[in-house]
């Protein structure tokens, strides 16, 4: 084979996330995308002395595992659904037995708990970033998501099976309205037009929204009819902010460059284990909110006692979990680099009453260098690329008994754990939580004991 030529063959495995392997001729071909029992062709993109990668994969005979209906009209141009035709049951398992594969060199023997599902299947985002754009060029304006493998083209999301009926009613009035003004969406290489994202949040638990429209400066229409259709809307949710964000950012991200409140107030609240929560268009906070209560459910059993206890929670975000932990714990600090989510957490703690829980902003890189005070147990939660290698000894360094790892990325979890365990700690649980049914995506989480 050779770098260009076509391989066809039978998936005989994956690791996460879906890179599958098949024998042709044989060798090992790697390629990305796929699902166990696929036969597909491919084009080889790298030749090496053992092995072949490939990409761009056809499917030419579905999986054995593929017996659900297609429900949605862009599945595989989104890309999002990844296992639209997989059964749920069988979802888990996949995602389960990659997450072990991977973990596998760090686990004893019966240590993987398996997954657990999410509560919900379908409808379960909170949140939604949606790109204005076309689908092919020239075309009319759209408003969703971006193809696969695409920086341009965006496709219109009528029947997305991870949101409900309200993240559609107000994408689709949005996107119609702004059609019928005239207004121009944002083009990326030219750095010309308006209409950049809009983002939807919504209080699963309290059912209220919040709506955020960012644009560029090269345009300044009255947004109040806007605002009031938004309004007349029929929707399960009650409104409680509408927010014009503008940014000039070449970056394609939703930038905060200056924020004002069309309507309401800038932020909803959520509720979480008898917990308040105001979460802003900027504030992180887990996508599937029934979802976080289980995972957040495995942290603290994995945490075990936590009475009298000092707990630091490194990458603390808005402070969710700290909070959580703080009923029981003596103290809490959370360490989070972004000051918008510490002042965020700050002021939740205020209104939920807790007096134990102090939040630094800065990277944990520094941040423990000037932490003279040592905790008894440790929380992690870091960014999809895992922890710091110069972050990694001073966390190692605090000795403690018991550290909780929560990754969304097992193979950035796979990597620290590899320090961890030579630092002398040893891997005691570990499991998956299903936070992204249909998708790729899974939490893993896991307890760390030191033995030595």
């Amino acid at each position: 084979m050779k770098k260009g030529e076509m391989a066809a063959g039978l998936v005989e495995s994956v690791t996460f996330p879906n890179h599958g392997v098949m024998t042709v001729a044989g060798v090992p071909v790697h390629v990305k995308g796929v699902i166990p029992g696929q036969h597909i062709r491919a084009r080889i993109t790298k030749r090496r002395s053992t092995s072949c990668k490939a990409a761009f994969p056809e499917v030419t005979e579905r999986s054995p595992l593929e017996t659900e209906p297609v429900q949605c009209a862009v599945f595989g141009a989104c890309g999002g659904c990844f296992y639209q035709r997989v059964p749920y049951a069988e979802q888990l398992n996949i995602k389960a037995a990659m997450v072990e594969k991977l973990l596998r060199p760090y686990l004893n023997p019966g240590i993987f708990e398996g997954i657990t599902g999410s509560p919900v299947e379908t409808g379960y985002r909170n949140k939604m970033e949606y790109s204005f754009g076309d689908a092919v060029k020239g075309g009319p304006m759209t408003l969703g998501l971006h193809k696969k493998q695409s920086k341009y083209d965006v496709l219109d999301l009528d029947d997305c099976i991870l949101t409900d009926d309200d993240f559609d009613r107000v994408r689709c009035f949005t996107r119609d309205y702004f059609t019928a003004a005239g207004l121009s969406f944002y083009h990326k290489i030219t750095h010309t037009g308006y209409l950049r994202y809009l983002v939807v949040r919504k209080g699963i638990r309290t059912g209220r929204l919040l709506i955020m429209l960012v644009t560029s400066s090269q345009a300044k229409p009255d947004l109040q009819p806007w605002v009031d259709g938004l309004l007349a809307l029929d929707l399960a949710a009650e409104i409680d902010g509408v927010i014009h964000t503008v940014t000039d950012s070449f970056a394609d991200a939703v930038k905060d460059e200056g924020s004002r409140v069309l309507y309401g107030r800038d932020y909803y609240e959520e509720r979480l284990f008898d917990l308040t929560f105001r979460v802003t268009g900027f504030s992180f906070f887990q996508t599937n909110t029934l979802g976080a209560e289980v995972l957040y459910g495995k942290v603290i059993e994995y945490l075990g006692d936590c009475e009298n206890k000092r707990v630091f929670d490194l990458y603390s975000g808005t402070g969710t979990i700290a909070q959580i932990v703080a009923a029981s714990a003596a103290e809490v600090t959370g360490v989070e680099i972004v000051e918008e989510a510490v002042e965020a957490a700050k002021r939740n703690a205020a209104e939920n009453g807790l007096t134990n829980c102090t939040f630094l902003a800065g990277d944990v890189l520094q941040v423990v260098d000037g932490l003279t005070e040592k905790p008894d147990l440790i929380i992690l939660d870091p960014p999809r690329e895992g922890i710091h290698p110069k972050a990694l000894p001073k966390i190692i360094d605090f000795g403690v008994d018991r550290i909780v790892y929560v990754s969304c990325k097992p193979t950035s979890l796979a990597k620290d754990l590899a320090a961890f365990t030579e630092a002398g700690y040893e891997v005691t649980r570990a499991c998956c939580v299903d936070m992204f049914p249909y998708t790729v995506h899974v939490e893993t989480v896991c307890l760390m004991t030191r033995t030595k």
